[in-house]
């Protein structure tokens, strides 16, 4: 067999977005698009001779086959040893447990997270750097700048490994590692939580159940709930992954969750409801005939650490994305800790708890994480909250209700506007943007503008800067309205409006979060001119 060395001409439109490439599988699947972007990482990460890389993805259509190109590839670049999980799968936070664990030089991640899957859904792959986070801007923009001149990629005419029988092969002379999946990872959370007290948390009778989405929290969830843990048999439900996930979008919100939803607000609910999106990485944490916002979850996990054996040394510090609520704020002053604010994205996570700086992070988009890793991680906050319903014997709306009465509530609430114009989109940012210098002392509605601005951000560890990450709008009661165009989608562009009230009186704390945000709610439409300069006169999804 021979390495073959392909001639190839770049592909516009390779830059990573906010968490890597991603685009329509039939774009994925154009000749020598997914090789033009593998052959770019590896150009940028130079000399791969002696190099570990682990390899895996969510198991959505393409996956199989992503992961033969991406070995042919990498034997053919000199990389010394492959770890793929068995069947090419591997949750994103048990790629970042296994690159840790073995001191890899880096990984490949083949997933779209909660994006849908299928022939006609969405593809992505990103490169994790050896701290097992994902790569920073400075890495992501050399790939870029490399799919701009590539004129060649590299790969062997080796037959395809196979990548579903645990063991070692090789590939011109590259080891390729095919490891179980979930064992790394669900070693490393048993020495982080108490399985001993949710062990008999279940055994007492306490009822949990976690929708899988068809995705690759499944087998996570089997191995540790149902089969470490001792939750009964049914417990976890889709949870066998799925090229499609069973054609359901794997974002674990209320909207797309609707099945747990409902069985947690029927007659004979659980005492605990979680589900997980397409990777594994974000989270829903849900109670009898209650949700808990992502927000409320961080600051709640924060101001409870102490109660988790891995976390009863204190936390060093909180980091959350710009847009999440405030609420973990005031847990971090109660605590006497650094609260850090990033803009969106897992990476500006990394260097905080590399510096130990920070212990937990949170976005509000349903991911949260701590130091344990370094990539939000959904099957990790679930046991979370289950090691804290099983030392406190509260239920959930109980941890969250007292919460509130002892840091006050903040009403949080976001508006996607999805697949809408990209041109559009740029517009209606680039008018706020020249609205901002005028709003400071405004009245607007019942409130007045404390200040306005396009927030950006100075790495406290290297001094790196990010401009333009969203715009925001404060009150001088600290209610907040942000706007910002997400990097995750494949169609379109998709308009985000966060927003923000603080509640400090208990006897408020009840009131429906829409109806609590309706005054902010107006202000956004009018401001950003949403309806005229979008078409859309309501939100495609609110959570």
């Amino acid at each position: 067999m021979a390495i073959q060395i392909v001639p190839t001409n770049p592909i516009p439109g390779q830059r990573p977005g906010t968490s890597g490439l991603r685009k329509k599988v039939a774009v994925f699947r154009q000749h020598q698009y997914l090789e033009n972007f593998v052959q770019s990482v590896f150009d940028t990460l130079g000399d791969l001779s002696g190099k570990t890389l682990v390899l895996g993805g969510d198991g959505r259509f393409h996956n199989r086959a992503a992961v033969h190109t991406i070995l042919r590839m990498a034997a053919a670049n000199g990389v010394a040893r492959v770890l793929v999980g068995r069947g090419g799968l591997l949750s994103t936070p048990a790629v970042s447990c296994v690159i840790r664990k073995h001191e890899a030089l880096g990984g490949i991640v083949l997933s779209a997270s909660h994006n849908p899957g299928g022939p006609d859904g969405d593809f992505g792959i990103k490169y994790n750097i050896g701290n097992g986070g994902p790569a920073p801007e400075g890495v992501t923009e050399a790939i870029y700048q490399r799919t701009t001149t590539i004129a060649q990629y590299r790969i062997s005419d080796d037959p395809d490994v196979d990548i579903d029988a645990i063991g070692r092969h090789y590939m011109e002379g590259m080891q390729v590692e095919v490891i179980d999946p979930v064992e790394d990872y669900a070693d490393m959370l048993e020495g982080l939580f108490d399985f001993d007290a949710i062990r008999k948390l279940f055994a007492g009778g306490f009822r949990m159940c976690f929708d899988a989405m068809s995705a690759i929290s499944g087998p996570y969830a089997h191995a540790i709930l149902e089969g470490r843990l001792g939750a009964p048999a049914g417990t976890v439900i889709n949870g066998i992954p799925l090229e499609d996930f069973g054609g359901l979008h794997p974002d674990p919100n209320p909207v797309n969750a609707a099945q747990l939803i409902e069985l947690m607000a029927g007659p004979d609910a659980p005492d605990f409801g979680a589900a997980s999106d397409g990777d594994a990485d974000r989270n829903m944490i849900v109670g009898r005939d209650f949700a808990v916002t992502p927000s409320d979850s961080l600051a709640i996990l924060a101001a409870n650490a102490q109660l988790v054996p891995g976390y009863r040394g204190g936390i060093a510090g909180i980091a959350r994305s710009m847009p999440t609520s405030r609420a973990a704020d005031r847990v971090a002053e109660a605590l006497g800790i650094k609260l850090y604010e990033t803009p969106t994205g897992w990476k500006y996570f990394g260097n905080l708890l590399d510096a130990g700086l920070a212990t937990l992070c949170g976005e509000e988009s349903y991911g949260t994480g701590s130091n344990h890793i370094r990539e939000k991680d959904g099957v990790w906050a679930v046991l979370f909250w289950l090691n804290l319903l099983a030392v406190t014997g509260k239920s959930v709306q109980q941890i969250v209700t007292e919460h509130w009465a002892r840091f006050g509530r903040n009403y949080y609430s976001r508006h996607d506007y999805e697949a809408i114009e990209t041109h559009a989109a740029q517009v209606l940012m680039d008018d706020l943007r020249v609205k901002l210098t005028n709003m400071a002392g405004q009245e607007m509605n019942l409130y007045k503008v404390d200040y306005a601005d396009d927030f950006s951000y100075t790495d406290p560890v290297d001094g790196a800067q990010s401009a333009q990450q969203g715009i925001r709008i404060v009150m001088t009661d600290g209610s907040r309205i942000v706007f910002r165009l997400s990097g995750t989608g494949t169609e379109g562009a998709t308009l985000r409006v966060y927003l923000e009230r603080y509640e400090a009186d208990p006897a408020l704390h009840n009131i429906p979060t829409q109806q609590a945000l309706a005054p902010l709610i107006a202000i956004a439409d009018s401001v950003a001119s949403i309806a005229l300069n979008t078409g859309r006169s309501n939100p495609t999804v609110i959570t």
